[in-house]
């Protein structure tokens, strides 16, 4: 037989024999999944890096294609979309109470926080002062933003769980007496508060629009997270920043919308992401994008006093640490539990009825 036609034979054979495994390999395949990640506005590029990390370790581990739609807005605006119906499989929010509303609404497992070695907590921040390009105006803490003829720039408390924590750390600094002029006491913060919001220039409705304020050169200073002002440096802007002796310590919650992955049928995947977002690498970009990680190993990694676990897993890591990123220890660095938690917080200022919601009005009008 011609050599040359059985080659061809064989090489059919073989054609046929590829043909038929990849056949097999795509049906054996799971089906492509898609989650519905819905996010307060600040952490879009960081979501941008580490969901295609995701989409490769899961393309590997599994075989299965994991497709995103995503949404980013305040967290307040995000957390009544998806009470009022809007079908997220993720919720990734500014803080716990924009999640305890989906709780209430049933949507949420009341556990939310005890799967998980972080109480739920993905990422760290603390408020600080962004000034202009060589802090023209000599800031130096927060009294100086109660001074006249200065222009304050911090998103809506009404719309923006950013704001709140802004709003927070200066009543905090105030009360603990780290706000020189100003008496250590609900009294001397609520005054210090007066002043600060008759200095606020514009309220937008979510801290990404607000540091976007700023950047088109409205305000003398901004009240923003650490992360947004490394964001707006990365960004190509010029800006300084100031970190206040007393601050409030930032904690950004993340959760399952329990409802709504059982109804996508995508539980398990929207559960290994959740997951990956703790991992190093994941970690470790967060961190490269200005927030403060809360993966005690790369916390380490980056200078933060933190206790390493000896007992933690090997992680395979490929993300580098950055090195333009810092974050300053704080003198006074206090957290939510300073006004008795979300839970007496969250109405006592921020609800209906709340104080500082009802001082806002009363100074910029409804």
């Amino acid at each position: 037989m011609n050599r040359k036609f059985v080659r061809r034979i064989v090489l059919m054979a073989f054609s046929l024999l590829l043909l038929t495994f990849s056949s097999v390999s795509a049906q054996d395949a799971p089906p492509p999944v898609t989650l519905t990640l819905v996010a307060y506005a600040v952490p879009r590029e960081a979501y941008g890096e580490i969901i295609p990390l995701f989409q490769a370790y899961w393309l590997e581990e599994t075989g299965q294609t994991v497709r995103f739609l995503e949404s980013y807005q305040g967290s307040g605006t995000q957390s009544r979309a998806v009470a009022g119906g809007f079908e997220a499989d993720i919720v990734a929010l500014a803080l716990e109470p924009d999640v305890t509303r989906l709780v209430d609404a049933g949507l949420i497992s009341p556990e939310w926080k005890e799967n998980n070695p972080y109480q739920g907590f993905v990422t760290d921040s603390v408020v600080v002062i962004a000034t202009r390009e060589g802090n023209p105006l000599e800031i130096t803490d927060w009294a100086d933003l109660g001074a006249e003829d200065i222009e304050v720039i911090t998103p809506n408390p009404a719309t923006s769980g950013g704001a709140r924590w802004n709003i927070l750390g200066a009543y905090g600094a105030a009360r603990r007496g780290f706000v020189e002029g100003y008496e250590a006491t609900d009294e001397g913060g609520i005054q210090f508060l007066t002043d600060l919001i008759t200095n606020v220039e514009v309220l937008d409705r979510d801290a990404r629009e607000s540091f976007l304020t700023f950047e088109r050169g409205i305000g003398d200073v901004a009240i923003t997270y650490e992360n947004e002002y490394y964001a707006g440096v990365k960004a190509g802007g010029e800006y300084d920043v100031v970190y206040p002796r007393s601050t409030i310590l930032i904690e950004n919650p993340i959760a399952i919308v329990d409802t709504y992955v059982d109804l996508h049928g995508t539980r398990e995947v929207a559960e290994a992401f959740v997951q990956f977002l703790w991992t190093q690498n994941a970690q470790r970009i967060f961190a490269s994008n200005g927030f403060r990680p809360v993966n005690p190993v790369v916390a380490a990694d980056y200078g933060l006093d933190v206790e390493v676990p000896a007992d933690l897993p090997e992680e395979t890591v490929t993300v580098e640490i950055n090195p333009d990123i810092a974050f300053p220890s704080i003198e006074d660095l206090f957290t939510i539990d300073e006004f008795g938690g979300w839970a007496e917080a969250q109405p006592a200022y921020f609800g209906e009825d709340g104080s500082i919601i009802r001082l806002i009005t009363e100074i910029k009008g409804s």
